[in-house]
């Protein structure tokens, strides 16, 4: 007697190029919930450890080996990638950068290729995307696999922001909208419409605590928004508990995120330790601001 054997269609994988943050980790558990199976890759000296828990594979090496990532992926047969976490920015910035990154071949291609004209964000990481692309490897948004981590609209804590601090929201959306369109950054912190400081290369946490230092009494707001080109295979705007505590130190009273478009990670405790500091977080959209204008 015969017996038919059961078909099991192969488990399907994605790669994970990881950077700092809890953004990986929480990826990488929403895909394996999935069914997915998750081979990181993740940026040495930023990529949290924890990776090692979450994925089923992951390896970590230095930012400039492009080639052999490729490599890696190849080898497992990953056809489609996840970019997720930060990648600091300032390490181009350093002295004697080729012998700290000593680049490997396809790192110099891509550079040289693909990122000659200037080193802005959507410039940078479009040109990893091409270098992978000439191996048959696509990108994906992280969103694909866990949109439930975009915030939705409202009022997310206890306290709401105040009349002119309203004001300031409104006042600081144009101009983050504006910093985004130039890709320059997507935070902004203001107080009384006053530019108190805008998010460039440090990131958003170095640039509220530039804020901070700038503004004694406390009580500015911070506003981060999405660019209006944003692609979402990289570079969405993420807060989490960091942001809060930051916030927290530097006595910052308001964050202005967009709905829809802001990933905020470990959500209910990110609310509670806003609430416990008194700190008012607010989703907003377009709408919002024409309608707050308008008032």
């Amino acid at each position: 007697m015969s017996s038919l054997a059961v078909f099991e269609p192969p488990v399907r994988r994605v790669g994970l190029l990881a950077g700092a943050g809890r953004f990986p980790i929480l990826f990488a558990q929403a895909a394996r919930r999935q069914g997915l199976s998750v081979h990181c890759l993740g940026v040495e000296g930023m990529a949290p450890e924890e990776l090692f828990d979450s994925c089923d594979s992951c390896e970590f090496l230095p930012l400039a080996r492009i080639g052999r990532a490729i490599r890696i992926f190849r080898k497992a047969a990953i056809g489609n990638v996840v970019m997720a976490g930060k990648i600091e920015k300032v390490v181009l910035v350093r002295p004697h950068l080729f012998w700290r990154l000593l680049p490997d071949w396809r790192t110099l291609h891509m550079w040289f290729r693909y990122a000659t004209g200037n080193k802005k964000d959507d410039t940078l990481l479009l040109a990893v995307i091409r270098e992978f692309e000439r191996d048959g490897i696509t990108f994906d948004s992280a969103l694909d696999y866990c949109p439930e981590l975009l915030v939705n609209h409202g009022f997310l804590t206890r306290r709401k922001p105040t009349p002119a601090q309203w004001k300031d929201i409104c006042f600081g959306w144009e101009l983050a909208k504006e910093m985004g369109r130039l890709d320059v950054g997507q935070s902004v912190m203001v107080k009384e419409t006053a530019v108190l400081a805008v998010e460039a290369i440090e990131g958003t946490d170095q640039c509220i605590r530039r804020a901070g230092e700038l503004c004694r009494k406390g009580g500015f707001t911070v506003v981060k928004v999405a660019k209006p080109q944003q692609d979402r295979r990289f570079d969405v705007p993420t807060i989490g508990q960091q942001t809060i505590q930051t916030m927290r130190e530097c006595g910052a009273k308001v964050l202005a995120i967009e709905e829809g478009q802001t990933i905020v990670l470990d959500h209910d405790e990110v609310i509670r330790q806003a609430d416990e500091a008194g700190i008012a977080i607010v989703s907003v959209n377009a709408s919002d601001m024409q309608l707050r204008y308008a008032a």
